[in-house]
């Protein structure tokens, strides 16, 4: 019997390549019993190039992906930092996925190393609407500044809304999704994640950090060990610096060099959309730039690989 986990993507057709290592990474990480049924948000005016997306669900046997189109509702919401008016489109997942009371959504600047199926059928939601992975808002001055003074939200409670667990029946019963739509006129500095940290207060669950490994996670694990363990339990953190879901929130692996970018270049290697002509001149083109590197961050990158080892995926 297969375990059935739903999961919604949201992009348009510049991250499509991206999307496709993501799902292929899922569907590699999957244990065998687990099937996913793919949801793919989209602009209703975008035609998604479906090239690379049918090579993937083509190439695995455990997953269904389906394509829903999203109407013009965030058509005035607050673009910032280049992220796009589909960072809304999670807002709409319990009025678009109305056949799932639970869905899990991800961004797809991410690497899976983690099946889903336990967090999606062991995880007791409680009387909250959603989960997420702590954003350490209290360990940053800029972010705790922004959630604490500027919103006035606990900062030790905020979450990043790039991996999620919603609770679709509840936040629909309780009318959040007219809240969201009316809180995205407003120009937040983090969009729809102030949103959803703004209308869920008080009634969210935090998951640990191996199911969004945030770029920053990694690099305070390294560098400033001590405050995270203030948040997570050392054992937690091994976990997700050793085989967590890696979500690379800064700086793209496809795009540069950023700490796990090695990883993300391996699932690519691995995915049914591999072109060795992008692998190789991807890497030929930064070995300029790779031997340009001072000493501190060339001691870094020995760090990792030394302190937590090379992924064996």
């Amino acid at each position: 019997m297969m375990n059935k986990v739903p999961i919604v993507f949201a992009f348009d057709n510049n991250l499509v390549l991206p999307a496709a290592v993501c799902i292929s990474s899922l569907l590699t990480s999957a244990r065998a019993d687990t099937y996913y049924d793919i949801f793919i948000l989209h602009a209703n005016d975008e035609d998604i190039d479906k090239t690379l997306l049918n090579r993937v669900e083509t190439h695995f046997s455990n997953c269904k992906i389906s394509y829903r189109s999203v109407p013009d509702t965030f058509k005035e919401g607050f673009e910032i930092r280049g992220i796009t008016i589909a960072a809304y489109y999670r807002l709409l997942i319990p009025e678009l996925i109305p056949e799932y009371d639970k869905v899990i959504y991800s961004d797809v600047d991410v690497v899976f190393r983690q099946d889903l199926s336990h967090i999606y059928f062991q995880t007791d939601l409680g009387d909250c609407y959603i989960a997420g992975v702590n954003n350490l808002a209290h360990l940053d001055a800029d972010l705790n500044h922004h959630y604490g003074a500027t919103l006035g939200l606990d900062t030790r409670s905020v979450i990043c809304s790039g991996f999620l667990l919603m609770d679709c029946k509840r936040i629909k019963a309780d009318g959040l999704v007219e809240k969201f739509i009316e809180q995205s006129k407003n120009k937040y500095k983090f969009q729809d994640q102030d949103i959803l940290n703004i209308c869920c207060r008080g009634r969210i669950k935090m998951l640990p950090p191996k199911y969004s490994l945030l770029t920053y996670i990694s690099f305070m694990a390294i560098n400033r060990p001590k405050e995270l363990v203030q948040v997570w339990s050392a054992e937690d953190i091994a976990e997700a610096m050793t085989a967590g879901n890696i979500h690379y929130n800064g700086q793209k692996p496809w795009r540069g060099a950023c700490i796990n970018f090695d990883i993300w270049w391996e699932y690519y290697r691995k995915s049914p959309v591999y072109d060795q002509k992008y692998y190789f001149d991807f890497f030929y083109g930064k070995l300029n730039e790779l031997d340009s590197l001072p000493l501190v961050k060339r001691l870094k990158i020995l760090a990792r690989y030394f302190i937590y080892g090379k992924s064996k995926s």
